[in-house]
């Protein structure tokens, strides 16, 4: 083999490397609840890039057995929930991967028109008031998050004696709701009102009481090996990732009440 010839086939192995990195499928695990955003995302990555994106989500349990082989990305719906994601794929994920992107509240999800006329959190410590929470899934104890936010054990006892549904994830929590008709109140993360806007209309819970967690993405140690799966991230964090997101609920800005207090805090 001559010189030419050799530098020609050596030449054809790298574009067939890069060829095989740019299509090879980049495939992202998660949780439903950012699901409709991740996958807009992904969508627009794959049309920006070429790059082709397989995102599976749902329960934990439905994707965890195919994420162990071969997942690229693993998103979540907390903090809590990539720490039980890390804990659950071994070596693939460390906890250092995980870069938190975006934050949404907790809110109230009501039945259409409102017709309990909750207008604030504190309607919900109103004896009769049905309450259907999630424990679970990443929102393990949110509900006493939210009542306990001012230090009044009685709220929290208040709260707890009007639920009436511990559902062990959101899927689990959306088929309850539909199906209990009588059920008043649904607690729940913004964004899910935001992906099923006939299933329920949403009061804002007042920032007295506001909980916040976020979503965040982890790159695998074998998705660290394909150059695509950093640059699916970047996409994700980038302005063009931000809009998609806020389209579906999610906070991509500092909220002003955080400005004002923490413009106020650098002042001393």
């Amino acid at each position: 083999m001559n010189q030419v010839t050799r530098y020609l086939a050596a030449a054809g192995l790298v574009l067939m490397t890069s060829g095989a990195y740019a299509q090879a499928v980049l495939h992202v695990y998660g949780p439903g609840g950012p699901a409709p955003a991740m996958k807009e995302a992904a969508a627009a990555f794959q049309k920006q890039t070429g790059t082709p994106v397989m995102v599976t989500a749902g329960p934990t349990g439905q994707w965890l057995a195919n994420a162990k082989t071969d997942a690229d990305v693993i998103y979540s719906g907390s903090e809590t929930m990539m720490t039980d994601f890390i804990n659950a794929l071994g070596d693939q994920l460390t906890p250092q991967s995980a870069e938190p992107l975006y934050l949404r509240p907790m809110a109230m999800l009501v039945r259409p028109g409102n017709p309990q006329h909750i207008k604030r959190f504190a309607d919900l410590f109103k004896p009769g008031v049905k309450i259907l929470v999630v424990n679970g899934a990443g929102q393990n104890g949110v509900w006493e998050d939210v009542a306990g936010r001012t230090g009044d054990i009685k709220k929290v006892a208040a709260l707890r004696k009007n639920i009436v549904g511990y559902a062990g994830n959101s899927a689990e929590a959306r088929k309850t709701w539909t199906e209990n008709t009588d059920i008043d109140v649904w607690l729940i993360w913004n964004i899910w009102q935001v992906s099923n806007p006939t299933l329920a209309d949403v009061v804002p819970i007042e920032p007295r009481y506001a909980v916040y967690r976020d979503t965040g993405a982890a790159i695998t140690k074998r998705g660290a090996e394909n150059p695509a799966s950093a640059q699916f991230v970047a996409f994700l964090r980038s302005p063009e990732g931000a809009a998609i997101f806020s389209r579906w609920g999610w906070l991509t800005k500092m909220p002003k009440t955080t400005m004002r207090t923490v413009s106020a805090e650098s002042k001393h």
